[in-house]
This record gives C-alpha cells, sequence and structure tokens, in this order.
C-alpha cells in the first residue's frame, strides 16, 4: 500500500543544534501512526515541519495525493493545508470570543471564499454562496453531534471545559477534510478517563473517514491503545519504529525512557 506520506532524511538544524537528524518513516493510509520519545526528542520540530512551519534544512517530505507525489518541504503553512495536512496544537488554538459554531465555520473559511467569488456572491447573497454556506453549517453541526456540543453550538468556546475544547480542535480540523491528521499531543491535561474517551474518538474518526493520522502523544496508554505503528526519537534520531508490541518491548526504547544504557536494561 502506497503510503500517504513519506519522510525520507529529514533533517533540521537550529545554528549549531540538529533537531532532527536524517529520519525517515512513513505514514500510511487509514493508519494511526504515534511519534513519541522523551521531552526534547524533536517530536514536535517534526510536526512544524511537515506542516510548514518550518523549512527543513534537508530531506523530502512527500504527501502521495490522486496517484501522484508532492513535495511539501519548503512550502508554506497555508499551501499545505489546502494540499489537506490539517494539524492540532499542543496548546489549544481555539478562537476562544467566537462560538463554537463559529469556529468550525472559520476552518471552512477557504471553500467559501471561492464560493462568493472573494465575498461579491456572498455581499449579494447569490445562490452558489448560499448553498456553500448551508453546507458548512451543515457540516459544522455533523461534527457538534459527533461530539457531544451541539447543545453548546452558540456558546463562547473558551466557556467550554476544557476536554470540550481538545474535541473541539480536532473537528475544527476535520472540517477542513483532509488527507491526513496531525495531532500534537491532544490527550495533554485530561485526566484518565477524559484520555480515554479522546482515544476512542480519533480511532473511530479514523475508522469512519479512512483517514490518517499522525500523533504525537505522551500518555502511553493512548499511543500503546490505538496506534498502528509507532515511530521513536530521541535526541533528533529515529531509534525504533514498528507495532505497539514490539515498540514495548524494544530495549533502545526503554533505555530513552529510563535513562539507563542499553546493555543495563533487561
Amino acid at each position: 500500500m502506497t503510503a500517504i506520506l513519506s519522510i525520507d532524511g529529514l533533517t533540521m538544524r537550529f545554528g549549531g543544534l540538529t533537531a532532527i537528524d536524517a529520519v525517515s518513516f512513513e505514514v500510511r493510509p487509514a493508519a494511526i501512526t504515534a511519534l513519541i520519545g522523551p521531552n526534547g526528542a524533536g517530536k514536535t520540530t517534526l510536526f512544524n515541519c511537515v506542516t510548514g512551519f518550518y523549512r527543513p534544512t534537508q530531506g523530502s517530505i512527500r504527501l502521495n495525493r490522486d496517484g501522484g507525489q508532492l513535495q511539501l518541504a519548503g512550502l508554506p503553512n497555508h499551501r499545505i493545508a489546502r494540499l489537506g495536512v490539517a494539524r492540532t496544537f499542543q496548546n489549544i488554538r481555539l478562537f476562544g470570543r467566537m462560538t463554537v459554531l463559529e469556529n468550525l465555520l472559520i476552518a471552512q473559511h477557504a471553500d467559501l471564499m471561492r464560493a462568493s467569488f472573494f465575498s461579491v456572491a456572498g455581499i449579494l447573497g447569490l445562490p452558489r454562496y448560499r448553498k456553500a454556506e448551508a453546507k458548512a453549517i451543515e457540516t459544522a453541526r455533523y461534527w457538534l453531534d459527533r461530539v457531544g456540543l451541539a447543545a453548546r453550538a452558540n456558546d463562547p468556546a473558551d466557556t467550554l471545559p476544557y476536554g470540550d475544547q481538545r474535541r473541539l480542535e480536532i473537528v475544527r480540523a476535520l472540517c477542513t477534510s483532509p488527507r491526513l491528521l496531525c495531532l500534537d499531543e491532544p490527550a495533554a491535561g485530561l485526566n484518565p478517563r477524559e484520555s480515554a474517551d479522546l482515544a476512542a474518538l480519533i480511532r473511530a474518526i479514523s475508522a469512519e473517514l479512512d483517514l490518517a493520522v499522525l500523533l504525537i502523544e505522551h500518555d502511553m496508554s493512548v499511543v500503546m491503545g490505538i496506534s498502528d505503528h509507532i515511530v521513536v526519537l530521541d535526541y533528533g534520531r529515529k531509534i525504533a519504529e514498528g507495532p505497539p508490541a514490539a515498540i514495548r518491548a524494544d530495549k533502545a526504547v526503554i533505555a530513552a525512557y529510563l535513562g539507563q544504557p542499553e546493555d543495563a536494561v533487561a
């Protein structure tokens, strides 16, 4: 099966610091791939390269789209988003004073602008724009219902409980109809029950949409429970990859997390 995302020899340097060192791996369609490692391993830096917030020093990031491969490395983040790569952030970045529904509509802003001929049809209320607007609202309400937030649609986003804000951020990304969803620590700050519920939601969404997910997460119960494939970084280098069972038993991974030399791990 052709990978939806292929990362080859990815390197990111900041002056004399090498944050990512020649990392290569693939993300398969309709699969959940977790990127794990100790703090400072380079996980978010890699995410920022994939999503266009950083321009990599070396290497390639190729997205498979419509049978062809597109080079993402060096493209600005808005172009990568238009190609079907959506992401969330470790720190929630909702539009707090906008309503819950408006947060999902603004995620569909590009489609609405095209439908309005960049505001003309919207100002005049032409049928083309009204149809696009109705579709955007339908999409938003579908996802709000899907995550149990329909009753809060008209509330300001910053009035939601923390766990609900996490879910809202995920479905906002889904409103862009992504081919690849990148989740940066979606369970951060959640209690064990909320983490389990969120993990079930991510797995269900991936299955429902045949959606590829690239996930950074420190909660190993979430990672081991939903991942099809795991890539492990340490000091910017890939030290292991494979299915959860293999990663759980890998001596290099255990050493990285426990801070012990590999030959000291039983």
